[in-house]
């Protein structure tokens, strides 16, 4: 059996059906989809995502990365992105190993590399995509494996975790990875942006703000946000709004109405019409869908 039907061996015997599931192991899921789906607007924590089987594509603003068995998806920053299984059968479901970074590992293990920082600089987006190495898969696998074996997994889950994190940062995307970590990076500054624009996110605020937040000038978050993300900082706190409020009222929690204000929005007129330019329906009519076939939108 060679390493990807190995990996995608590991992952059907623990899905025994659609979905996102989370393991034993810390931050590590595993995803089973047996039917495409429908485009789904999702925030996306910083991750690396291996597939085993089938295929899929996430979409960033107009850009689109589409991967399939063999290569990995790295996601750096918190992002808005639209994800779209694209070949899956109930024979050969798509199959994915998703783990979440845990940036406190990566900057401490870059600490120990000498050359952590060595690479030149570069214009970088929040997503990357590579190829699998034999050595990356082989410690996806070993990581996987102890899904069979839990009462390993507090002893030898971490010792895998830093060897993956390690061929992380030899790969094809070990550039962004340690931009990311880089203190005075303009990635790092675009992400304390982002992470004072997700705080932020319902109330109003001006780009001097964020600026300031970021540390750099108004023209220079406009330019370098813009490139990591495909998206200006008032796009993104938009995105930010809509996906919460369509979280609040799949939920049963709000009505549109009050969801709409919650987030942000003052019109309920602008919230329905931004609500539909995004998820293609207006609330009641986007919800009673995702509501009707949750398989065809779930997160994956």
């Amino acid at each position: 059996m060679d390493r990807l039907a190995q990996l995608a061996s590991l992952i059907a015997q623990n899905t025994d059906e659609d979905g996102v599931f989370e393991t034993a192991i810390p931050r590590l899921s595993v995803i089973r989809m047996s039917t495409p789906t429908e485009p789904l607007h999702v925030l996306h924590q910083p991750a690396v995502c291996i597939i085993a089987q089938g295929a899929k594509q996430v979409m960033l603003a107009d850009e689109i990365f589409r991967y399939t068995p063999g290569q990995y998806l790295v996601v750096s920053v918190d992002m808005p992105v639209t994800g779209q299984v694209l070949e899956a059968t109930e024979d050969e479901p798509y199959l994915c190993l998703r783990l979440d970074l845990d940036l406190k590992l990566l900057s401490d293990m870059l600490v120990e590399m000498p050359d952590a920082f060595n690479a030149p600089a570069s214009r970088c987006k929040c997503i990357g995509l590579s190829h699998t190495t034999t050595e990356f898969l082989d410690a996806a696998i070993r990581l996987a494996q102890l899904m069979e074996r839990p009462d390993e997994i507090a002893f030898l889950a971490p010792l895998i975790e830093r060897e993956l994190m390690f061929r992380l940062l030899r790969g094809g995307q070990a550039q962004m990875i340690r931009q990311i970590l880089s203190p005075e990076s303009r990635l790092q500054q675009v992400n304390r942006a982002i992470a004072w624009i997700r705080q932020n996110y319902a109330g109003s605020f001006s780009i001097e703000q964020v600026a300031s937040e970021a540390r750099m000038s108004t023209s220079s978050l406009h330019e370098h946000f813009r490139q990591v993300t495909a998206m200006s900082p008032l796009q993104y706190q938009k995105q930010l709004r809509l996906q919460e409020a369509r979280r609040l009222i799949l939920g049963g929690a709000l009505d549109a109405a009050t969801a709409a204000h919650q987030v942000g929005y003052d019109s309920p007129s602008q919230f329905s019409r931004e609500y539909r330019r995004l998820f293609g329906a207006p609330p009641i009519q986007d919800i009673t869908r995702l509501r009707n076939e949750p398989a065809r939108y779930a997160q994956a």
